[in-house]
């Protein structure tokens, strides 16, 4: 009203427009439609999460508040607003209308109760980590019984103590109701009631007579000069303008979605790690959840990756695109990171290390003892090969064994610190040894399993030559003159020295044979079948080159970046199409298992030459240099454990 007496106070006549002011607040005083009270979808109040516009807390708001602040120390802001009814609207359009406009993130949950028909909603993100069976058990069990007895505080109060209890890996409780007024909001001092709009008529009036004798009196002054434009509009709804923040740069948005990779891949590599000491020690049906919150988190992580490689496939000049992609990514991770977050303390409470430190280090101890035979063996599964094998064939598992061999160094180091722990009466410091033990002999299994495995696949390869080379000449016999004769005749030079890479022949043999093939006729069944040969040869290929980059960013992994791990995640993704789980070989297998190789070959590459450069930076000393850079320790010299990135070094804090 001050702008329009402020706009008219001169032109017009002023008793005039006091006239139709006093008209207008006497139409005030009439009591107000139901339609007009009615809530579209509104701005939170900026300074806490609860907004009630019908006054339903009344002096209960501080225990909803309190709950509220108790839930966000697990990192999940609640909001709650109350209004009259929803406008007409669906529940759930309505919740999902207000917490855009107010631009909630994947951490906030809106609970939105309309207390005239006793209807809620609660709106949260699709990445907010919180299942749908997990938010549907909160409503049924501790917010509708509430709303029930009209207790709308303690709906309120159910919701955030229920969703602590599913964070926590706990039974949702029903909330101890106090039921309420019926409907708030629709007598009392609200809008529509006498009681509150006279007394508020009539003070309006009084401003309004002073407003006008002020306005009379300042007629005559000289208009001031213009203010400064604001930063933002003020006709920018409050919603929009908390969003109004200036935008990362796009190089350290770059730089944040890296780090997110790294990170999160980190977590779920050690999440997956310590699920098989989980099994063993508490059975299949108990680590299930775990198990699914490890799957979805490697869902997102996989899915951040994907995004991550079509950035660097076909960089785009577009910026608002390229933020928008990363964005995404950063997204994902950090969707990934809250869900295994959110278990973490359930699987503290399932395994209880502080409690069962004497039992998991005596499994531990006997794993250990067996592992050590193991890696004896693939050390001479090596030297086995070594004699019909170049130096660069042997050279992605030659130092296998002996990395192997530290990690169990390690392993023993920390079962040693563990019995002291244990003879001193401090279990808490024993389960972060046997925690710290239990990560290095995992990586000790992976290293002595990938020098088998290697071993393996240079015997493999050069048995598969005698087949490919069939095949080639089969080939060269249709077509003998062109380019892929030309491979061919390098490729059996290749294959007859006394020291070969036998999958790299392997691959250059088939390479020969696909050039040949591709000028012979498209209908011909040999032609076909040595296709589908050629094919087959090529998935085991790339399964071993895929296997064994993994193998090195698992165990290498405190020093390999984010473009490694990338190309790693594309690999497997090729590699899971040339092979779908029913086994059979698609019509791109080929193509998809040839580039697949490529990627995991890039990515080992990529890795090694991450810890080169680690190495360079911060040499190693042995069995704790190992550890690492495995990963198998974080800052502090403390254990990694089942978590995202807020509760992975949790042990550390515990420690403390």
């Amino acid at each position: 009203m001050t702008r329009l007496l402020s706009r008219y106070g001169t032109g017009a006549p002023g008793w005039a427009i006091l006239g139709a002011l006093f008209v207008l607040c006497g139409a005030l005083l009439l009591p107000a439609p139901p339609a007009a009270l009615a809530e579209t979808p509104l701005d939170l109040e900026a300074g806490g999460r609860v907004t009630d516009t019908v006054g339903a807390l009344g002096r209960r708001r501080s225990q909803v508040e309190a709950a509220l602040a108790r839930l966000a120390d697990r990192r999940v802001q609640l909001y709650v607003t109350y209004v009259r009814d929803f406008s007409g609207r669906a529940a759930h359009d309505w919740a999902d209308a207000t917490a855009d406009r107010n631009g909630l993130g994947p951490h906030d949950v809106l609970l939105a109760i309309a207390t005239n028909p006793r209807q809620f909603a609660v709106s949260a993100a699709q990445d907010s980590g919180f299942r749908a069976e997990q938010l549907a058990q909160v409503a049924s069990v501790a917010i509708g019984p509430a709303l029930k007895e009209h207790d709308w505080a303690g709906a309120a109060i159910g919701a955030a103590d229920g969703y602590r209890s599913v964070l926590a890996g706990q039974p949702v409780r029903p909330p101890v109701i106090v039921p309420g007024r019926t409907d708030p909001g629709g007598s009392g001092l609200l809008p529509g009631d006498r009681r509150f709009w006279i007394p508020v008529a009539c003070g309006t009036l009084l401003i309004l007579a002073g407003l006008y004798l002020r306005g009379r009196r300042a007629r005559h002054r000289p208009a001031p000069p213009p203010p400064d434009p604001p930063l933002v509009a003020t006709t920018t709804p409050p919603g929009l303008a908390r969003m109004a923040q200036p935008l990362t740069p796009l190089p350290e948005l770059d730089a944040e979605a890296a780090a997110g990779l790294v990170g999160t891949d980190d977590a779920v590599r050690t999440s997956a790690e310590e699920l098989p000491f989980a099994l063993a020690q508490l059975g299949e049906d108990a680590v299930r959840p775990f198990a699914e919150a490890v799957a979805y988190a490697r869902t997102e992580l996989d899915a951040a990756f994907r995004l991550r490689q079509r950035l660097d496939d076909a960089p785009v000049r577009d910026d608002d695109f390229r933020r928008h992609a990363l964005d995404e990514i950063c997204s994902r991770c950090t969707s990934a990171n809250r869900r295994l977050d959110a278990e973490a303390a359930a699987f503290d409470r399932l395994r209880d290390l502080t409690a069962q430190a004497a039992l998991v280090l005596d499994r531990a101890e006997a794993a250990a003892r067996s592992l050590a035979p193991r890696i004896d063996t693939a050390q001479y599964a090596l030297a086995s090969v070594a004699g019909r094998c170049t130096p660069a064939a042997l050279a992605p598992a030659d130092g296998y064994p002996a990395e192997a061999r530290d990690r169990l160094a390690f392993a023993e180091a920390a079962f040693a610190e563990a019995h002291t722990a244990l003879a001193e009466g401090e279990p808490e410091r024993a389960a972060v040894s046997v925690r710290a033990a239990e990560g290095a002999l995992s990586q000790a299994r992976t290293l002595a399993t990938a020098a088998l495995r290697h071993a393996y696949e240079l015997g493999g390869a050069a048995r598969r030559m005698a087949s490919a080379l069939v095949d080639a000449e089969a080939a060269a016999a249709e077509a003998p003159a062109g380019p892929g004769a030309r491979l061919l005749d390098a490729a059996r030079r290749e294959a007859a020295c006394e020291r070969i890479d036998p999958r790299a022949v392997l691959r250059r043999i088939d390479e020969a044979a696909a050039a040949l093939d591709g000028t012979g006729p498209d209908t011909d069944p040999a032609r076909s079948a040595r296709a589908r040969a050629r094919a087959g040869r090529a998935v085991l290929a790339a399964r071993g080159e895929v296997a064994g980059a993994r193998d090195f960013v698992t165990t290498h992994r405190g020093a390999v970046g984010s473009r490694a791990r990338t190309r790693l995640a594309e690999a497997e993704r090729l590699l899971s199409l040339a092979r779908p789980p029913d086994g059979s070989l698609p019509p791109s297998a080929e193509a998809d298992a040839e580039r697949a190789g490529e990627l995991a070959r890039t990515a080992r590459r990529l890795a090694a030459r991450d810890v080169g450069a680690y190495d360079a930076a911060e040499p190693p000393g042995r069995a704790l240099g190992g550890a690492l850079l495995g990963g198998i320790v974080l800052a502090g010299l403390l254990p990694a454990t089942f978590g995202g990135g807020a509760t992975r070094g949790r042990l550390a804090a515990r420690e403390d």
